[in-house]
């Protein structure tokens, strides 16, 4: 099992911090950095910055958003970025939510999954440097009785195939996912549940197309948090995760309360919700079950996240992307080194 860095949102006061956690994951063998995009910092920025200034390190987005961008130009995108840093691009897929969507983007979130099924086979074909025509629900390349033409992309990637990842969490795109994508990029996974809420859908998918596990990479993501005290590393999560469970998305749409319902957090997840979009975040806080929290992360000391680490992967993750907490550098610095230190112990290395 592989190890990953994700280091969010870029700013905040972290850009200087974000970068040297980076440069430290590149110097200790972590296999990607991803960097995330909402409406704040966009992904391709932050991973050149973070290319030209590390050695080895992967870099990937997790996720440039589906409706920010034609697919032709997610596909110049990725080429350049490939070719910049010498081949060490990974380009992460996904279509946001309906919030961002409609009131950032003015793109209507409607049939996520057939447009990122056509968006995927047009990147592909970019890529690829074929001339580009396409005709599909969702687009259609060039445009008819205008006087487009098909182009093919002049930049060169590094190499012949991107690696194409999809952030995916609902049964059906998890399985679409397998089909059509190299890795899936999760969140909130549990190593207890992993299999029933996403990996028997991603191989589902595999099948589909004819394919196996094999060479699929299973990517979630894990906030990491070292100490003794479990119980209170796991109080410093209870906003975090009250914001994606509670006040992500809308009552009807929210995928992250669906997944905690699925893990068997019914009753809680619809408390935590409440609460969220009621206006009382400390309540949805307080009300996050502590065991959701522990499942949904890395926390304890290193010997405790090293068993952890066995449970994922047991579990079918094939790269632990890791978030360090920290209030200051050195804390998250400390964090990113006890994450390589357990994968030693845990003998996954």
């Amino acid at each position: 099992m592989r190890l990953g860095i994700n280091l969010g949102y870029w700013g905040a006061g972290m850009d200087g911090d974000n970068l040297a956690v980076a440069q430290e994951a590149d110097r200790l063998g972590y296999d990607v950095c991803w960097a995330a995009e909402a409406y704040g910092s966009d992904a391709p920025t932050v991973l050149s910055w973070v290319a030209a200034r590390t050695e080895s390190i992967d870099v990937g987005s997790a996720i440039m958003q589906i409706p920010a961008r034609q697919p032709a130009m997610t596909a110049m995108t990725a080429a350049t970025l490939d070719s910049l840093s010498g081949g060490r691009f990974r380009l992460g897929l996904g279509v946001s939510g309906p919030q961002v969507s409609e009131g950032w983007y003015g793109v209507k979130f409607d049939k996520p999954l057939a447009r990122t099924r056509e968006y995927v086979e047009i990147v592909r074909r970019a890529m690829s440097r074929e001339r580009l025509s396409y005709e599909g629900e969702h687009w259609t390349l060039p445009l008819p009785d205008g006087p487009g033409k098909p182009i093919k992309l002049t930049v060169h990637p590094q190499r012949e195939h991107i690696p194409l990842y999809i952030a995916a969490i609902g049964p059906k795109n998890l399985e679409q996912t397998g089909e059509i994508a190299d890795g899936a990029l999760l969140i909130f996974p549990s190593a207890e549940h992993l299999e029933d809420t996403a990996v028997k859908y991603l191989r589902a998918g595999r099948e589909k197309a004819g394919l196996t596990m094999e060479g699929f990479d299973v990517c979630p993501t894990l906030p990491l948090a070292v100490g003794d005290d479990v119980n209170g590393l796991a109080d410093m999560f209870r906003p975090y995760t009250a914001l994606y469970v509670g006040g992500m998305g809308s009552r009807k749409q929210n995928f992250y309360n669906q997944l905690a319902q699925r893990m068997g957090y019914e009753k809680e997840a619809a408390e935590i919700q409440d609460k969220y979009l009621s206006g009382d975040k400390s309540g949805a806080a307080a009300a996050v079950p502590h065991q959701l929290i522990d499942q949904t992360t890395l926390l304890g000391p290193v010997e405790r996240i090293a068993e952890r680490m066995q449970a994922y992967a047991a579990a079918g993750v094939t790269t632990l992307t890791l978030a360090p907490a920290g209030f200051t550098l050195e804390e998250r610095l400390t964090a990113l080194r006890a994450g390589t230190d357990a994968l030693e112990r845990s003998g996954l290395a």
